[in-house]
């Protein structure tokens, strides 16, 4: 059983940056990948970013150049730093743990993004 705790959303002003926090219990975060998805209200949940077990990173074109997904496998921790805010990056913000055997997904934390 995995639990994912995030952290670090809340308020800030156009062009202003967060770092999110997704911390993982269990043993297997070396092996899964971690993503980060978000949703705003009346939208779908979309792919924000993601690193595999490797290192190796995928951004959503809205995002690339301004936000960047790292990993701490000695933490058991994911991070999303998040630069040059958007009003439009105003979302509930998801980190999920993927392996082949089965998905894991935080509980969200709220990002907003004020003009």
């Amino acid at each position: 059983q995995v639990q994912l705790v995030e952290s670090g959303g809340g308020l800030v002003q156009a062009g202003g940056s967060l770092r999110l926090s997704c911390a993982a219990s269990g043993r297997s975060f070396n092996i899964a990948a971690m993503n980060w998805y978000r949703q705003a209200p009346g939208k779908q949940r979309e792919l924000v970013a993601g690193i595999t077990s490797g290192g190796r990173t995928n951004y959503a074109d809205s995002v690339k150049g301004r936000f960047t997904i790292s990993r701490d496998n000695a933490k058991n921790t994911a991070y999303l730093q998040m630069n040059s805010l958007k009003p439009e990056d105003t979302a509930v913000y998801y980190c999920n743990h993927h392996t082949v055997v089965r998905d894991y997904w935080g509980q969200g934390t709220q990002v907003t993004v004020s003009s």
